[in-house]
């Protein structure tokens, strides 16, 4: 069984040395425990354990096909393992009514953006997370509501775009608005897969520096986040992931998990790591 000390305390040893901590449970958003995904003769995922702590801001790197987006399903109740357990908010998928649970959980991810109608105004794409649908209809939505989606493009940096039809927006202008739809319910846990790709230099040094800014407030939830790019980690966040074929290579604190060392295991390259205030920056040697 693979063990990494995911849900480790914000101080202390690197990733290998906390393999022994221990977590408060009552603080744990996510639990994964001995977690497989087969599909075939093909594991997505294997015998994988993993803790997000409440207050934690996660990114999780690796290669195409390492199992990121796999991880992030299970963490949006979208999908179920086939072997090990998993605890989202103190309930167990297989034994919670997971339209009940989804709500509690915002993900953003770019095969939601293609459900997603092309014809439907961006301020209604953000207002229809409160029930939870795609494509508005009958719903009634309150002064509040309507409110607190603009709030939210405005905070994404897209309010100026509420009466378009999302079917007109750029690639870039897609996720800010799924991101915000994903802030719509207040969850208690954000998941997003790969923001910023597909953007322009400009645009995703400009979400990633708004990402920073939701990181440092108290008051935003855990979060999750899965790229390619360390220069894609937003300041602000706390902790690291790597995973290569399924398995992680290293969990914890991002200093500790963010080396030379760990990134040339994971993608399998000679690569060196250098680093600018917060911000990380990769080549090959």
């Amino acid at each position: 069984m693979t063990h990494v000390a995911a849900g480790a305390a914000r101080h202390g040893p690197g990733p290998l040395a906390t393999m022994g901590a221990v977590t408060d449970l009552d603080d744990l958003v996510v639990r994964m425990s001995g977690v497989t995904v087969r599909r075939g003769r093909n594991e997505l995922l294997a015998d994988v354990d993993w803790n997000v702590e409440l207050d934690e801001r996660w990114v999780v790197l690796g290669p195409n096909g390492a199992g990121k987006t796999t991880l992030l399903r299970l963490a949006a109740a979208e999908l179920f393992p086939t072997s090990g357990t998993v605890d989202l908010l103190d309930e167990r998928l297989g034994k919670v009514n997971i339209f009940e649970l989804r709500p509690r959980i915002g993900f953003s991810s770019g095969a939601f953006a293609a459900r997603v109608p092309g014809d439907e105004l961006v301020r209604d794409v953000v207002v229809s997370a409160g029930y939870a649908v795609v494509g508005r209809w009958r719903e009634e939505y309150d002064k509040i509501d309507i409110d607190r989606a603009m709030e939210l493009l405005g905070a994404m940096g897209v309010e100026q775009l509420a009466e378009r039809t999302f079917g007109t927006l750029s690639e870039g202008e897609r996720k800010r608005v799924l991101i915000a739809r994903a802030l719509m319910t207040d969850p208690e846990l954000l998941l997003l897969d790969e923001p910023a790709a597909g953007l322009d230099l400009g645009g995703r040094e400009d979400l990633v520096a708004r990402l920073s800014a939701l990181a440092a407030d108290p008051d935003a939830p855990a979060i999750v986040l899965v790229t390619h790019h360390v220069e894609e980690i937003p300041p602000g966040f706390t902790h690291a992931l790597l995973l290569r074929e399924g398995r992680p290579v290293a969990a914890g604190l991002v200093d500790d998990v963010i080396t030379a060392e760990n990134l040339s295991k994971t993608f399998d390259q000679d690569l060196l790591l250098e680093r600018s205030g917060y911000r990380f920056f990769a080549r090959r040697r």
